[in-house]
């Protein structure tokens, strides 16, 4: 089997699907790419078992034919040849493979390529299209609240709802949660799945910025997402996913709006003084003022800084770990967000001033304990 290909355009192809690949010691055939030649165009497969990767693009072949490509070795190359032609010639029996490039000739050993596992299928699938945008934005959105303990595998992946009404996407692990949720987008029948991190990961990246429809097809075990030349399947986690409604507090009388990217940076700096394993800020509000402040008592580090802000409700003191506020204040847009609180012992939820008509975005964070040494 032989077939020429631009070294840029393999590169580039073998990078969208190489994080499906896994470095199994187990199945050692994970850790190459399958190559199958058909009419003159090149389909490439990674996978990890649970997740898996293909696309394909056109090659200059007259043959027909399948082999497993070692996946590092093969990168490895092309990350440092120049753009040019590049000739794969493999040998059906041995699976042995000899690439030619300019000047250059490197051999490597392959293996059959029915050996690799097969890539699952659309079976009984219901379907819903998603512009590209949106599924970016939501994944962006939700997936830093996404949980990692194994323990709680339903908190490892982030929860769709499909309705005829919307689509929500809800991430949390239990300090922290996000619903994001697009009236713009919809279903003809109402479902619901939790998508795993490591596909979601791998779609984000894959995902063009130009505003394309991505196909999502869903069964009770697989999400299959189709656009471009680029297919991606994932097995879906099954567990049932935690009440998320029941956890927003409904009542949060006290509302305080600030500038985001003021809240932000006060928060960054202060931070740097606080206990470095609970990164405990406090926050107290009285009247327009907000006062930040943190410290670490075993090395006598404490900050201070004073903000303007619009708030209405009663003076309250609250406590927060600061890379969750850090966190979600750099996944928000917009110039302002509101922080809704009720009193110092429940969640606080962060939600920004202008919303798109089409999105609706909630954060919500945990409070914790504060000490009253200061």
């Amino acid at each position: 089997m032989r077939f020429i290909v631009s070294t840029s355009t393999l590169l580039k192809h073998l990078q969208t699907v190489n994080g499906a690949s896994s470095s199994s010691t187990v199945l050692p055939i994970l850790e190459n790419f399958l190559f199958e030649i058909k009419d003159g165009n090149l389909t490439i497969s990674a996978t990890d078992l649970q997740t898996s990767m293909t696309t394909s693009l056109a090659v200059e072949s007259k043959e027909e034919g399948k082999v497993a490509v070692p996946s590092k070795i093969l990168l490895d190359t092309l990350k440092t040849l120049p753009d040019q032609p590049i000739a794969f010639n493999i040998d059906d029996t041995t699976f042995a493979i000899e690439i030619s490039a300019g000047d250059g000739k490197y051999k490597l050993s392959g293996e059959n390529g029915d050996d690799f596992p097969k890539i699952p299928v659309v079976e009984n699938a219901s379907s819903v299209n998603l512009p590209a945008s949106v599924l970016t934005e939501a994944i962006t959105k939700t997936i830093f609240a996404v949980s990692n303990d194994e323990l709680r595998p339903a908190m490892t992946g982030v929860f769709c709802q499909l309705s005829p009404q919307h689509i929500t996407f809800v991430a949390t692990d239990a300090h922290k949660l996000v619903r994001y949720r697009r009236m713009d987008s919809k279903a003809d029948k109402a479902t619901s799945f939790i998508l795993p991190k490591k596909a979601l990961t791998l779609l984000k990246a894959a995902l063009p910025s130009t505003d394309i429809n991505v196909s999502v097809d869903y069964n009770a075990t697989s999400a299959f997402f189709k656009f471009d030349n680029i297919n991606l399947v994932c097995r879906l986690i099954d567990e049932r996913y935690p009440d998320y409604e029941a956890v927003i507090p409904q009542n949060n009388p006290n509302k305080l709006v600030i500038d985001r990217g003021l809240f932000l940076n006060t928060l960054r700096r202060v931070v740097i003084f606080a206990n470095k394993t609970t990164h405990q800020v406090r926050l107290k509000i009285n009247g327009s003022e907000l006062n930040i402040s943190s410290e670490d008592l075993d090395f006598a580090n404490e900050a201070h800084e004073r903000l303007s802000c619009q708030y209405d409700g009663e003076d309250l003191e609250i406590g927060f770990n600061a890379r969750f506020l850090i966190e979600m204040l750099t996944n928000l847009s917009g110039d302002e967000v509101t922080l809704e609180l009720s009193t110092p012992n429940r969640a606080g939820l962060l939600i920004p001033q202008t919303n798109d008509e089409n999105e609706d975005v909630l954060m919500l964070v945990m409070p914790v304990m504060l000490n009253n040494s200061y």
